[in-house]
């Protein structure tokens, strides 16, 4: 068994009395190349894997799934952007596991990281975002997320990294999953989807500022924060539309702050009744990749920024969770670390509006990035 294969899996969603009992018992990995439909064939993993859930040993428990940003864009139709810097970490993750006795954790080991390695500079970051105010003003997007990638050479325990990254507080949605040469690592705070046979729900997070009192005003009272938020809040409004009971698409809690370790970021909740006849492959249809890490109008957002970040998004900015039943429950890979045999890598970007100052939103890229370095015991 390789090093990230021993690595337990503790995918987002999944019951917490379930984590201990996970064995696997079938995989789907895709990547963009492979041919096929990718929401088709998570459909069809799912239909064989995500039957009724219940307690006993050897019974059926769930399916966790990992959407790159990638298989998000082919699902919605969209481009895919530059080819991604982790290539061993699969485009579509599929993983059913049945219930098998409780393993108990391993005490972590230690680890190391070398110095963070940019894929691209901070004035070539604000050259991009300027080129997306350019579009802005063209009328092509209204508003688009920018995105750059670090790495650093790692060694030691994949799973003490893998804990470091998903445990940071405020990482409702963070989780870890292996594959035979990489690992994935989330310590996300965003919702992207849960859903049942009657009803969804998305949580779009766009908004950020230091967690701090003077931050928190200055988040409630910022013109350019709020714009973006809404822009994406009436994106997601669209996307559960494609699926939803007309007129049952609803916002909650507009622009709510909460905490994500040394940040505020500002939350809504998007929820609709869905069509009887909407099935797991229209959900992924309609909501991937993740409009608050994407953009809007989404398809020329994918159009734009794939020509302008160096480097492709891999299984960051994209869905992360737990498929049991009829249940569906997906995280935003933001906050998100990928391994390889010799590399970590992290992304962070930022929601670009014509009001962007491009200096500010590179720092605020780096300062997000700085605080998973920090989960890591790194410095950017």
């Amino acid at each position: 068994m390789s090093v990230f294969r021993a690595v337990r899996p503790a995918p987002p969603g999944v019951d917490a009395a379930c984590l201990p009992r996970l064995e696997e018992v079938d995989r789907l990995e895709w990547r963009v190349g492979d041919g096929g439909d990718p929401a088709v064939l998570a459909a069809a993993f799912r239909d064989r894997h995500a039957g009724p859930h219940t307690d006993a040993e050897g019974s059926a428990c769930g399916v966790a799934v990992l959407v790159s940003a990638a298989a998000g864009a082919v699902m919605a139709g969209g481009a895919t952007g530059a080819p991604s810097p982790v290539p061993a970490v699969p485009d579509l993750v599929l993983v059913a596991y049945r219930h098998g006795p409780a393993r108990e954790p391993e005490a972590p080991g230690a680890f190391a990281l070398g110095a963070w390695e940019a894929s691209w500079s901070g004035a070539d970051h604000a050259k991009a975002i300027v080129a997306v105010q350019e579009a802005i003003g063209r009328g092509q997007v209204y508003v688009a997320n920018v995105v750059g990638h670090r790495r650093a050479a790692w060694s030691g325990d994949p799973g003490a990294i893998a804990a470091a990254a998903a445990g940071v507080p405020g990482a409702s949605w963070g989780g870890v999953l292996a594959g035979e040469d990489w690992l994935v690592a989330s310590g996300s705070p965003e919702c992207f989807l849960t859903a049942d046979a009657a009803s969804a729900a998305t949580r779009p997070i766009k908004g950020t500022a230091p967690a701090t009192e003077d931050g928190r005003a200055a988040l409630l009272g910022s013109v350019k924060e709020r714009a973006e938020h809404v822009m994406i809040v009436d994106l997601e409004r669209n996307d559960l539309a494609q699926v939803a009971v007309p007129g049952t698409v609803a916002v909650e809690g507009l622009f709510r702050l909460g905490r994500w370790a040394d940040l505020w970021q500002a939350e809504s909740t998007v929820t609709a009744e869905l069509d009887a006849a909407t099935g797991f492959a229209d959900l992924l249809r309609a909501m991937c990749p993740p409009g608050s890490v994407t953009g809007a109008p989404k398809l020329a957002v994918l159009d734009l920024v794939g020509g302008l970040e160096p480097v492709g998004r891999g299984p960051a900015m994209g869905g992360f969770g737990y498929l049991s039943g009829d249940r569906v429950r997906l995280g935003v890979t933001i906050r998100t670390v990928a391994l390889d045999a010799t590399h970590a890598h992290m992304w962070s970007g930022g929601g670009i509006t014509w009001r962007s100052e491009p200096e500010a939103e590179v720092a605020e890229a780096a300062a997000k990035a700085a605080g998973v370095a920090a989960a890591l015991g790194s410095a950017l």
